[in-house]
């Protein structure tokens, strides 16, 4: 028995890997990209390939190379923006490694996870290309379980679970009606439990097995109860609370759904407010029934976990994250503009005034503007971020020292402009530091 995972990089995706290697079940887990942890733990399993632009035929290949008798795929995106497509990812996607298990000439059992609720006809880009992924499995004619799970907890704080930890932690009051729609949830131990069991029952492979599955704790609670329960785990259940307006909220989407665009994937998106507010709820019985797991409540889940002092460290700091990242990269940007424009003949001055000719003090200004302007975009940029944060703080540096050789002067003035750059170094050392996602 030999276990393909699709996605073993992602959150529930990894787990699974994990959790069926532990078991000593032979595991392939294939992702885009590991982390260096992520590699070590899943050993000579782990294998990088772009599995999202892999054709049917190389899917083929793939399955039949690992010999494999289960297909668990895991990809998926939240929202259409740059690079990330939903059509492609979840419908298109899973098209073509259809024709692939088509291909294979022994039945092999593809497991797929979707996600709770009923048809999406009317709602995002996201839940209907998951249903549409949906549709084409269940016509396939080939075996298959789909498996919804609720908004699931894990040990690793990602997405959207990352999301509620912070705002347990701030002491900011939930918009009525975002905090009383339902939140079915599910721990991501069950998850892996269900792919473990689907394994074992597959020891005699069934070529008319079809099963869906809503993968989720019997007591549907509300985003209200969740956060509260988040709350009392992080030692966070505050008196007072700042009532937070539904306005908000929607400009923060709008703002995730900007920053999507730069290669971020934040949490509060347009089409995760739209979901949540749709709420995410279903019925367990059938798949508690089938695998006999007794899914746990989120009270145990979060006993069996208490909060420590990094779990509280990552939920006050991971809000601030945006922040930082936005206020450094304006302030680069910001700076070099300043100086280009109404400031460009005092900055040019500084030069004159120190035995630089007219034409070579203009040229070093608008140097210096364009490595500044360089060094906020590339902050900026998700894929170049930890590589601007580099430059910036080399280029402070330099011109701190640049700065005591040629105007020492500068360093006692009223304002402490140069005085000041030591905490900017300081909070792009902080940004280095949490620049993980995963």
């Amino acid at each position: 028995m030999t276990v393909l995972v699709l996605g073993a990089a992602g959150l529930i995706g990894n787990v699974i890997a994990a959790d069926l290697i532990r078991r000593g079940i032979p595991v392939v887990a294939a992702a885009r990209r590991f982390t260096p942890e992520q590699r070590d733990s899943l050993g000579a399993a782990a294998r990088e390939m772009p599995i999202a632009a892999l054709d049917s035929a190389a899917l083929a290949r793939l399955i039949d190379d690992c010999a494999a008798d289960v297909v668990v795929n895991c990809l998926g995106v939240l929202q259409d923006a740059g690079a990330d497509s939903t059509q492609a990812v979840h419908q298109a996607f899973v098209e073509r490694l259809l024709a692939a298990l088509r291909a294979i000439r022994r039945p092999v059992l593809l497991v797929h996870l979707s996600i709770l609720g009923a048809a999406a006809s009317d709602g995002t880009n996201f839940s209907r290309s998951k249903r549409a992924a949906e549709d084409a499995i269940a016509k396939s004619g080939l075996p298959y379980a789909i498996l919804r799970p609720g908004f699931v907890f894990a040990p690793r704080a990602y997405g959207g679970s990352a999301m509620l930890r912070a705002l347990a932690a701030l002491p900011l009051a939930l918009p009525s009606a975002l905090a009383s729609r339902p939140l079915a949830t599910v721990a991501v131990e069950d998850i892996a439990e269900t792919v473990h069991v689907l394994a074992q029952q597959w020891q005699k492979p069934d070529p008319r097995h079809a099963a869906i599955w809503d993968v989720m704790q019997p007591d549907t609670l509300t985003i209200g109860d969740v956060t509260a329960s988040l709350r009392r785990w992080l030692g966070a259940d505050r008196r007072w609370r700042i009532p937070l307006p539904m306005a908000l909220f929607k400009l923060g989407a709008l703002t995730g759904d900007a920053s999507a665009w730069l290669g971020w994937r934040p949490p509060v998106r347009s089409t995760a407010l739209i979901e949540l507010m749709r709420g995410i709820a279903g019925d367990p019985r059938p798949w508690m029934a089938a695998t006999k797991i007794m899914p746990r409540p989120l009270g145990d889940v979060l006993w069996a976990r208490p909060a420590t002092v990094q779990e509280k460290w990552f939920a006050r700091i991971y809000p601030l994250k945006a922040l930082i990242v936005g206020i450094l990269a304006v302030f680069w940007c910001a700076s070099s503009l300043i100086v280009l424009t109404v400031a460009f003949p005092a900055a040019v001055a500084i030069f004159t005034a120190h035995g630089f000719q007219l034409g070579l003090a203009q040229v070093l200004t608008v140097a210096s503007c364009l490595t500044d302007l360089s060094v906020g975009v590339a902050i900026a940029f998700r894929r170049t971020h930890v590589y601007g944060l580099g430059a910036g703080i080399a280029v402070s540096l330099f011109y701190m020292a640049g700065a005591a050789i040629l105007t020492p002067e500068l360093w006692i003035e009223p304002l402490g402009a140069l005085v000041k750059t030591g905490p900017a170094i300081v909070l792009m050392l902080v940004a280095l530091a949490i620049a993980d996602d995963r």
